[in-house]
Order: C-alpha cells, then sequence, then structure tokens
C-alpha cells in the first residue's frame, strides 16, 4: 500500500521504517550491522520527530512538582473534552467538559469504566471522527486480561512518545551510549528455529544483543556465554522469566567475567515476582529496575534506584484504581485493579479503561518524585489468582514468592487451573524433583493457602511461551468473575 504521507523529517522516519522491520531483522548480520550503525548516527529529531522533543519537555516538566498539579488538571481536562466533543462512544453519554467548575479528576469520575469486551463491540465508535484514517496506527493487544484486541494509536506521535520515555528510563538506569544491552525480550532470531541456526543476533542500532527466548534451556547456554563474552553487553533488558533461566545457570557455575561486568537490569512487560528480583540481584550483584506499562499506551510507571515502588509518569496518563464494584480506592493497602486514562492519543483516545492488573496505593510517603502517582507494587493480574476450595483468589504472586526455593534448579514453572481447590504445577527442568521437594511444595502451598489448595508436581520437558514470547506463571481456566465478592471481602 502506498504511504499516504510524504517523507517529512518533521516526523520519525522511525515510523516510515517500521513496516520494513522484519526485512532489516532477517538480513544477515553484516548487513544490520553496516545498516543498523549508519541509521544509529541520524540525528534523534530525525528518528524519532519533532513530537519526541515535546515529551522530553513533559518529562522535565513532571520534575516541577510546584506547577505539577496544574499541568495534569490541563492534560486530562483536555483528553477529556476531546474525547466528549468528537468521539461517538462518549458524546453519545452527553457529557459537557468545559474550563470552568469542577476539578478534572471530578469530571473524570462522571465518565464510565471502559472495557475491552466495549471497545471490541464498537470498534469504530471510539475512533475520534475529527482524526482521518491516515492519522490512524494499527496496534494489537492480548494484555492482562488475555482478551486480543486491536486499537488505534495516534501516527507519528504514539512511538514518538514512546521512544521519549523509554530512553528517560534508561538514563535513569545510568545506560550510556557506549553501552551495549543484553535483551531477552521475545525477539525471534532469524534461523534459530534450524538445526544448529543462530540463537543471538546484534542490533547496532538499539545496541542490542538480541538472545533468543525460545532457547533458554541448559544445552544453548554455553553460545549465549561465548555471544556475551564477545559482545560485553553491561545492561540487561528482559522479561523477567526469560532472564531468570540465564541467572540460574550462572548461579551454579558463577562466571565473575559476565556477571561482574553488569551494571543494571531493567525488567518489562511481565509481572515481576520477588524470588526474581532476589535471584538476578544475588547473580549480576547490581540492580533491578521495573518497568509498567501496556501495548495501550495509557499509562507508565518505572521502579527508581533503591526505591522498588511504581512511579507513574504524571503527563503520560492519569491512574486511578476501583474495587472489583467499580468503586474508586483512595486508601493504601487496599487492592484494587488499575483503570488507566491515556494522554496524547487523538485517534483512540482511552477514558478509564480498566486494565486487569491489580495493586495497592503507596502508604510511605513519595519524597523521590513529589506529584507522581506510586503504587507500592503491582499485585497480579486477573487471571494470576488461583482460586481456593472455599472460592477465595489467592495471588500467585503471593503463593510462589515463599516457595520457589525448592525449584531452585527449575527452567521454568506453571500453575494450571481448572477446578477450584486444585491445581497443576508444571516444572520444566532436566530431571525429575525429588518426592521429598514435591511433598514440600504441596505442604508449603497449603499451609499458605490456608488449606484452600491443593497441587499435584509434575516435571515436563516444555512449557510453551506466547506469541509475543512471554511466560505465563497461572493458565487459569475457570471464570474468576464469579469468584471476585470472596476476594473483596478479604481485602475490607
Amino acid at each position: 500500500m502506498v504511504q499516504e504521507y510524504k517523507v517529512n523529517f518533521n516526523m520519525p522516519l522511525e515510523d516510515y521504517i517500521h513496516p520494513f522491520l522484519k526485512y532489516y531483522t532477517e538480513a544477515p548480520q553484516f548487513v544490520k550491522t553496516l545498516a543498523g550503525s549508519a541509521y544509529a548516527y541520524l540525528p534523534d529529531s530525525w528518528r524519532y520527530g519533532k513530537e519526541y522533543h515535546r515529551f522530553l519537555a513533559d518529562i522535565e516538566s513532571s520534575y516541577a512538582y510546584e506547577s505539577l498539579p496544574a499541568l495534569v488538571d490541563q492534560r486530562l481536562r483536555a483528553t477529556l473534552r476531546w474525547a466528549a466533543d468528537t468521539v461517538p462512544a462518549f458524546r453519545e453519554l452527553g457529557y459537557s467538559v468545559g474550563d470552568a467548575g469542577e476539578p478534572a479528576i471530578a469530571l473524570l469520575r462522571h465518565f464510565p469504566l471502559l472495557n475491552k469486551e466495549d471497545i471490541k463491540a464498537k470498534p469504530k465508535s471510539f475512533l475520534s471522527d475529527a482524526m482521518p484514517a491516515s492519522t490512524h496506527l494499527l496496534a494489537h493487544t492480548g494484555g492482562s486480561t488475555s482478551i486480543p484486541m486491536r486499537l488505534y494509536l495516534h501516527k507519528f506521535v504514539s512511538r514518538s512518545k514512546d521512544f521519549a520515555y523509554n530512553g528517560t528510563f534508561d538514563r535513569v538506569a545510568g545506560i550510556s551510549p557506549a553501552d551495549r544491552i543484553l535483551a531477552l525480550r521475545g525477539r525471534t532470531v532469524p534461523g534459530a528455529d534450524k538445526e544448529g541456526g543462530p540463537i543471538w543476533m546484534y542490533d547496532p542500532i538499539k545496541r542490542y544483543l538480541h538472545l533468543s527466548s525460545d532457547h533458554l534451556e541448559p544445552e544453548y547456554m554455553a553460545r549465549y556465554i561465548g555471544a556475551i563474552k564477545r559482545f560485553k553487553p553491561t545492561f540487561i533488558h528482559a522479561f523477567p522469566s526469560a532472564i531468570v533461566p540465564l541467572a540460574h545457570w550462572l548461579d551454579i557455575y558463577p562466571d565473575v567475567e559476565i556477571t561482574g561486568r553488569f551494571k543494571g537490569i531493567q525488567l518489562f512487560s511481565e509481572n515481576v515476582y520477588p524470588y526474581q528480583v532476589e535471584l538476578l540481584e544475588r547473580v549480576f550483584g547490581c540492580p533491578v529496575l521495573l518497568d509498567y506499562g501496556h501495548s495501550e499506551r495509557a499509562v507508565k510507571a518505572i521502579s527508581l534506584p533503591g526505591d522498588k515502588r511504581y512511579f507513574f509518569w504524571p503527563l503520560y496518563g492519569y491512574v486511578e484504581l476501583v474495587d472489583f464494584s467499580g468503586r474508586p480506592i483512595d486508601k493504601p493497602g487496599v487492592l484494587g485493579e488499575i483503570v488507566a486514562t491515556g494522554f496524547d492519543n487523538k485517534v483512540m483516545p482511552l477514558i478509564r479503561y480498566r486494565t486487569g492488573d491489580l495493586a495497592m496505593w503507596t502508604s510511605e510517603p513519595n519524597t523521590i518524585r513529589p506529584g507522581f502517582q506510586v503504587l507500592d507494587r503491582v499485585e497480579g493480574r486477573l487471571q494470576e489468582f488461583l482460586v481456593c476450595r472455599d472460592n477465595r483468589l489467592v495471588s500467585i504472586a503471593t503463593i510462589g514468592a515463599a516457595h520457589f526455593e525448592e525449584l531452585a534448579t527449575a527452567d521454568r514453572m506453571q500453575f494450571e487451573q481448572t477446578s477450584p481447590g486444585i491445581a497443576i504445577l508444571k516444572v520444566l527442568a532436566a530431571t525429575e524433583p525429588s518426592d521429598r521437594s514435591k511433598q514440600a511444595l504441596r505442604e508449603g502451598i497449603s499451609k499458605k493457602t490456608q488449606g484452600g489448595l491443593e497441587i499435584e508436581v509434575v516435571r515436563v520437558d516444555d512449557i510453551a511461551r506466547t506469541a509475543s514470547g512471554k511466560h505465563k506463571l497461572l493458565v487459569q481456566h475457570l471464570d474468576l468473575s464469579k469468584f471476585l465478592g470472596a476476594t473483596q471481602q478479604d481485602s475490607e
């Protein structure tokens, strides 16, 4: 299809060339090295467009905490006004968002909560009729609720925003232009599916040494170690479940030449469990920083050096927590669902969008980034809860954190549940777990759930990843909406 835009260096080259990414990725390594190195030298204003610098200015404005509340109110009000005036689904509600009267946060709560099912049922009604098709950038998400959905980002804006905020996260972590990065983020390595094919590739544009996430078993580790020693990365970008097998290997076969070089680890996309952070910090001897975001680009948060809480960028989007009845949660320590209102996407503005992710407001004072919304942790996703025999829901994070030491040599694990009170724990390992380990796991999980959950431990030869290379810690076949009442009672 012929592009509707002529090349304009005020618009990001990244958006123009993104459709050709697969050809670059599939090219021989020497082609990637030559073409990628040349492209990496282009100015940021060419690569990321004029909007990139606007978002960098937003990030700087976020640190001016005296003026930040007014900026957030202004950005939120403008987003609500645009949605009410130009998006059929919101315009039909008859809301009017003016400049005077209620604060923007109060206006926001006049809007209904938005589910993925709502968008899937009438996708066109959530598109602004003031934005032409040439501004639509198609994207897909499976997201927290595992419900696939098409959505539209704002062409020449949304990806520039990503680059600005992700680059800032790198700078917070301490990454410089001289650093190379070990990447385990689900990227498919061309040829890795062939016998003896390559299981890594180097991208000079992002300075990424990509390791295949499909070859994390012990027999491939020596080849990974060789690539790491050759390219000498000093930071790690990874899905938690993808970096843990490498950490296990280096825990058993220490190699200071590798682990001693790393200065920081950044974890993305999946839930992060305490045992994973503890393992990575111990093996690599460096800080672990956390990222929270999603394909919808509605809200984004990072942790900071020395503080594992999630700090939400205030001019990226607005965060609410609601209980299972949809009522706002304002008190710390109460589990609720993250609801996101995104800024800057005029094509498909998401207002009060239910993410399916569960979290709690922090109870500790925020003296590091005043004005940032802060969550203690992302407790889990709705489908990452197991159902006890008395219909209580228990977070997979809570169950797993205290008992994974019994599986220290396992490469991967996964719970699967089809009936309340019973679950299978699948263990990917070279050898069968001992009867003693199995019994310890059964007893530990039963105690942790107050006798609510019985598990069967099964060794398996493979645990499939999702199409994007992520690992699901729990495959939940039960409809959890039937059990939410019990959880809500527990949290009150």
